[in-house]
């Protein structure tokens, strides 16, 4: 009833939230991207978007052809792997972000293990701006990281705003300096949020520093400051904290997936875990 391809397209759409970044994410031109979403919304005989010249946002359908959609293309690719004999081996070496640690990232790594158990798989979890040095030097095949704000290389996974959270009913009072909660340098949040300030004249004073995101969720939990996160991945027992502070708006971020220097042993495998994690990336930040 479905198309693939239509699906597959739905998917991108419905991650960037844009049909413009779909189109270049999949190398199609917008008026293919627009055709396919139209022509699976013929076939659900649904409406999976609102859009306008502004904004594109899932309707409460098209929010349940995401799982329909990922199940679809998932037993698709398992038929294609079996019946075309394909079997990816050898070492990938994957870095990933310390946003993803309290994610569903696991399960699409899991999945992606069974499907591919001759692939010795080696994770990095570390901050954006290390892993992006570490790829410069050779050391991953694939990363998934959030990129800097000057930055148009990689492949765009969503699109996302940034925003400063902190424990329930915690308040900045405007005449002290702003209690920050901060990764150590280079992390991409911390300069976005030391920039923000400063572009505003608002003191601050760093409150706490971790390069590990559980330690910076438990001392906001703690009330000891606020932190710059993405909206979508806020963990549980935080809110955002931004409007009733008056604090200055910390604008998006691109959550990207960049590809190493191409090793032949690890090109198939890279390209399949990488195809693996668009397919899922609406889970990584609608926890569904």
């Amino acid at each position: 009833m479905f198309e693939p391809t239509h699906l597959r397209t739905f998917l991108a759409v419905a991650q960037t939230l844009s049909f413009t970044q779909a189109a270049r994410r999949l190398g199609l031109r917008q008026s293919t991207v627009s055709q396919h979403v139209r022509r699976l919304e013929e076939k659900a005989g649904r409406q999976l978007f609102v859009r306008d010249t502004h904004r594109v946002a899932l309707t409460e359908d098209g929010e349940a052809m995401l799982g329909f959609a990922r199940t679809i293309l998932a037993a698709h690719e398992r038929a294609t792997a079996y019946f075309t004999g394909t079997r990816l081996r050898g070492r990938l070496r994957f870095g990933a972000s310390e946003d993803f640690v309290l994610t569903r990232l696991p399960e699409i790594l899991e999945a992606f293990r069974r499907e591919h158990p001759e692939v010795d798989l080696e994770l990095t979890v570390e901050l954006s701006g290390i892993l992006h040095r570490q790829l410069e030097s050779g050391r991953h095949d694939l990363v998934l990281a959030k990129r800097r704000a000057d930055d148009t290389h990689g492949e765009l996974v969503w699109r996302d705003s940034l925003e400063w959270i902190g424990a329930p009913g915690l308040r900045v009072a405007s005449d002290r300096p702003v209690p920050l909660i901060l990764f150590p340098a280079p992390a991409i949040t911390r300069a976005r949020a030391l920039e923000v300030l400063e572009t505003q004249g608002r003191a601050w004073r760093i409150a706490c520093t971790s390069g590990s995101l559980s330690g910076l969720v438990a001392a906001a939990r703690a009330g000891l400051g606020v932190m710059a996160h993405t909206r979508g991945l806020i963990p549980p027992g935080l809110e955002a904290v931004g409007a009733r502070s008056g604090l200055p708006d910390l604008g998006e971020v691109d959550f990207v997936l960049l590809h190493g220097r191409r090793r032949a042993a690890a090109r198939e495998a890279a390209d399949a875990l990488a195809g693996a994690i668009l397919a899922g990336a609406d889970r990584l930040h609608r926890g569904g």
